[in-house]
């Protein structure tokens, strides 16, 4: 969960900016990778993606001076196909973390360490809530989410304690019920809710799938010699782009310029902790002729 641009000159780096390109955020947050590259854009536009309205009323002042050149669309990155039509832009870039508005603030449910309601959906649109999740999946079901999604091998005890410890009546609680479940220990570098609060927040937002989306449709929408970037947060999701880009590569579609995932340096954790899980992967679209799998 990104607290500041995470790997922002890499991203850049490898993005190559064209001046008079077409670029798209899918995943606009506090909006400083659009920031940085609107800045570097003269005849150039940004189609810029989220699935949180909040953050793109808010972008819209931020971006006030590029205003012309900027477009917003408040949906999932997983459409960005529909978003897109027929434009092909120079690079496409995703990061996929949380916004520091989203984890500082307890009003949407996001934060471990703030009281919040169950909520943790990224587009309130969505029927899907935690308070579903926490408050009435069956245990079994519940273990299993929290297996699969926060990789957390501890699930079943941390299941039974929150079936038991019904009705959660919000983030606060259900942080102190899982920490009792598995108390912290001198090894532990995260809270012992940090696992459990990212499988349900994935689980609420279908994160993966949505992720799986846009990683098999963007490659192809890209012009020839342009570029995708993705900055992960978890093996879950680097996993998926990193598998995605070798099987674009093996037909030939796309050419990979990060042959081993890129980490933040110790500069920059030492200023941002919340960026020591980064892990960034870029590949950049060939001339070969796109045609789809029978």
């Amino acid at each position: 969960m990104a607290h500041y641009p995470v790997l922002l000159p890499q991203v850049l780096e490898f993005l190559n900016i064209d001046s008079s390109g077409l670029y798209v955020d899918c995943t606009l947050g506090e909006s400083r990778y659009a920031e940085a590259i609107l800045s570097r854009l003269d005849s150039g536009r940004l189609i810029a993606i989220d699935w949180d309205r909040d953050a793109i009323e808010q972008a819209r002042g931020r971006l006030h001076e590029w205003s012309g050149r900027v477009s917003f669309h408040h949906t999932s990155y997983g459409d960005i196909e529909g978003v897109l039509g027929s434009e092909r832009p120079q690079g496409i870039v995703a990061d996929l973390g949380l916004s520091r508005r989203q984890f500082e603030s307890g009003a949407r449910g996001f934060s471990l360490r703030r009281k919040g309601p169950l909520d943790m959906r990224m587009d309130r649109r969505r029927l899907l809530t935690a308070d579903v999740i926490v408050n009435q999946y069956d245990e079994r079901r519940l273990a299993d989410l929290i297996f699969e999604f926060g990789e957390e091998r501890r699930s079943r005890r941390i299941a039974k304690a929150i079936v038991r410890g019904r009705p959660i009546r919000d983030t606060a609680h259900l942080a102190e019920i899982v920490a009792r479940a598995v108390p912290r220990t001198p090894r532990m570098k995260i809270h012992p809710a940090t696992r459990t609060f990212q499988a349900i927040r994935i689980a609420v937002n279908d994160e993966l799938n949505e992720l799986d989306r846009l990683i098999e449709a963007a490659p192809p929408l890209l012009a020839p010699g342009g570029r995708m970037v993705v900055v992960s947060f978890h093996s879950l999701e680097d996993r998926r782009v990193k598998q995605s880009f070798r099987r674009w590569a093996d037909r030939d579609l796309l050419a990979l310029l990060t042959k081993r995932v890129v980490r933040p340096g110790e500069d920059e954790v030492a200023e941002n902790p919340a960026s020591r899980s980064a892990k960034l992967r870029a590949a950049e679209r060939t001339k070969k002729l796109w045609q789809p799998l029978n």
